[in-house]
Formats: C-alpha cells, sequence, structure tokens
C-alpha cells in the first residue's frame, strides 16, 4: 500500500452507509447513523474524518475540539485493514488536525480489555490517567482514560 493510495478527508453525510457498516463491523455497540447525523449537523464541536484506500472508505475518527483539547469519540478501521499499520496513519491524521485546530492536549477512553488500542495509542503519548468504572453499557466493562500532549511539529512515531 502506498501512501498516495490513501486519502484523508471531512466526513460527510454521504459517507454514512459506509461508517455504518464500519460501525458494525467494529464496535459491540455501535453508534447509530442518528448518532453520526447529530455530530455532522448538530455539534459544533465535532470534528470527523475518513480514510479512503483507493477510493474506498475504510475507516474513520472522530473528535470534540473544546477549546486547547481534543477527546477522541470514536476510531475504527474495517477488519480486513487491520495489523498493516493504518491505526496508526489514522491517528497521525487526527493529531495534526487536532493540532491544526489548536488543540494542545489529546484525550480518549479504551475499553480495559483492549491491550492492542491500548498499545497504538501509548504509541503515540497517551498515558493512562484513570479508570471510568462500568463505562461500557453492553457489559459494564471499565474504560481506562488516556491522555497525551499533542506534539508542536511531527506527530506520531519515527517508524511511520
Amino acid at each position: 500500500m502506498l501512501a498516495e493510495d490513501f486519502v484523508f478527508r471531512r466526513m460527510t453525510l454521504d459517507d454514512l452507509p459506509d461508517i455504518m457498516s464500519i460501525e458494525q463491523d467494529s464496535f459491540t455497540t455501535p453508534w447509530t447513523e442518528e448518532a453520526f447525523i447529530n455530530e455532522l449537523t448538530n455539534n459544533m464541536f465535532a470534528q470527523y474524518m475518513v480514510m479512503e484506500y483507493q477510493g474506498k472508505v475504510i475507516g474513520y475518527g472522530g473528535m470534540w475540539i473544546i477549546v486547547d483539547e481534543a477527546h477522541i469519540t470514536n476510531i475504527a478501521i474495517l477488519t480486513p485493514y487491520r495489523g498493516q499499520g493504518l491505526g496508526k496513519r489514522l491517528m497521525h491524521e487526527l493529531q495534526k488536525t487536532a493540532r491544526f485546530l489548536g488543540a494542545v492536549r489529546m484525550t480518549l477512553e479504551v475499553r480495559a480489555s483492549n491491550e492492542i488500542a491500548q498499545r497504538l495509542y501509548r504509541r503515540y503519548g497517551f498515558e493512562a490517567a484513570g479508570i471510568r468504572p462500568g463505562y461500557y453499557s453492553d457489559n459494564q466493562e471499565d474504560a481506562v482514560i488516556m491522555w497525551a500532549d499533542l506534539p508542536q511539529g511531527r506527530t506520531g512515531t519515527s517508524d511511520e
């Protein structure tokens, strides 16, 4: 996969059929289409982007920018494209966009059992800062709260 095969752009309402497929593929409790419509049309803090590979939406990420903090709401890659470093590329774009929009810190919640995601986030400077007990409604699993300072220049790791 060549870098030029990927496009990162703002999510639109036209992307929702693809986004809903990614949601169903990625989460035990996926967001509804109505939730995404609300985020895209009513939430002035929301910033959502899609990752396209050869014209196909294969991933997306969302965040809220509030003053100088970015809160990642969701990030997902279709299963056939996982394990290829694409989550790193998407995280890099989210951090770059957040920094461009004035954020200096970024936060997120991740399932306590999701060590793969936590490992990715640590590579981008996130550190565990606390626990939200019973955060996930599907199984009452705890969430790990993670925070990172956003780099001034390049984001991410040197092995991108």
